[in-house]
C-alpha cells in the first residue's frame, strides 16, 4: 500500500511508553493544581514493560518536556512580524490575521469555461482576513491604510461578498509555521485556486467581471469598477 503522507506512517508506527509521570496530591486536594500542594515524579520504563524507581521532576526537565510538545504540536505562528500584518491573535478558537497586499501583478488560474488566459494580472490593493478555517478578501483604493480605509468587494470569481470558496487548491500548512510563512500559506490557497464561478452576490464589479479581468492584463486596474462593501471601513475588521 501506498503511504499518503507523513501523518499516516507516524499512525502506524508502534509507540512503546518509555517513561511515566506520576502526580501526588493531598487528599483533600485531589481535584486542584492551583497551588503547590503536589508532587511529580518520573519513573523510567524498561522494555519489558516494568517501571522504575521514581525520581523527581526538575524544572529543567518539565521546560524540555513542554518545549518538545510545544514544537510539534503547536499551530501558534512565531517569528519576525511581517510589515504588511496589521492584526494578530493568534488563540486557539479566536484565530485572525489581517494583512494587505499593495496594488501589485500576480498570476491567476481561471476554468476553461470563463475564457481567461491563465497569466499574470493587474490588481488592486488587497486586504485578507484569514481565521483557523477560512479566508475573507477586500479591495482598498487608499495610497495609504488607515482606520477608515473604505472596503471594496473583492473583484474576483470565486468570492462571495467577502468570503472566499478555497475549492482546488491543495496547500498544506507549514510544519516551521512562522508569521511570513503563515500568510504565504493563505496567500497560495487563494491565488493558486483556480477561478470557476461567481459568488452568490453576482458581479462584484459594476462591469462584467469576465472584461473587467481581461482589461487588466495589459493596463492598470481601474479602481472605479470597485463596489462598496456595506460602507465597510478597514476599523471594521481589525476588532
Amino acid at each position: 500500500m501506498i503511504e499518503t503522507n507523513e501523518l499516516t506512517r507516524k499512525l502506524r508506527m508502534l509507540l512503546h511508553p518509555r517513561a511515566a509521570l506520576i502526580v501526588y496530591a493531598q487528599e483533600n486536594n485531589s481535584h486542584s493544581m492551583n497551588d503547590n500542594s503536589y508532587f511529580i515524579e518520573v519513573r523510567d520504563i524498561d522494555e519489558s514493560g516494568r517501571m522504575g524507581e521514581g525520581r523527581p521532576v526538575t524544572v529543567e526537565f518539565m521546560n524540555e518536556l513542554v518545549r518538545g510538545y510545544s514544537e510539534s504540536h503547536s499551530i501558534t505562528p512565531y517569528g519576525r512580524i511581517p510589515s504588511n500584518l496589521l492584526w494578530c491573535d493568534p488563540r486557539k478558537g479566536s484565530e485572525k490575521y489581517i494583512w494587505y497586499n499593495p496594488p501589485q501583478k500576480r498570476m491567476m488560474f481561471f476554468n476553461d469555461i470563463l475564457k481567461i488566459e491563465n497569466a499574470k494580472y493587474n490588481l488592486p490593493g488587497i486586504i485578507y482576513e484569514a481565521g483557523e478555517n477560512r479566508l475573507n478578501v477586500y479591495a482598498y483604493k487608499d495610497i495609504e491604510l488607515t482606520d477608515k480605509t473604505e472596503l471594496f468587494a473583492a473583484p474576483f470569481f470565486n468570492v462571495t461578498g467577502a468570503s472566499v470558496c478555497l475549492g482546488s487548491a491543495k496547500i498544506e500548512k507549514p510544519k516551521d509555521l512562522t508569521y511570513m510563512n503563515l500568510l504565504e500559506y493563505w496567500e497560495k490557497k487563494f491565488w493558486l485556486t483556480e477561478f470557476s464561478h461567481l459568488g452568490s452576490g453576482g458581479n462584484p464589479t459594476k462591469s462584467n467581471l469576465v472584461l473587467v479581468t481581461k482589461g487588466a492584463k495589459d493596463k492598470p486596474f481601474d479602481l472605479e469598477e470597485l463596489k462598496p462593501l456595506n460602507k465597510m471601513k478597514l476599523k471594521d475588521i481589525l476588532k
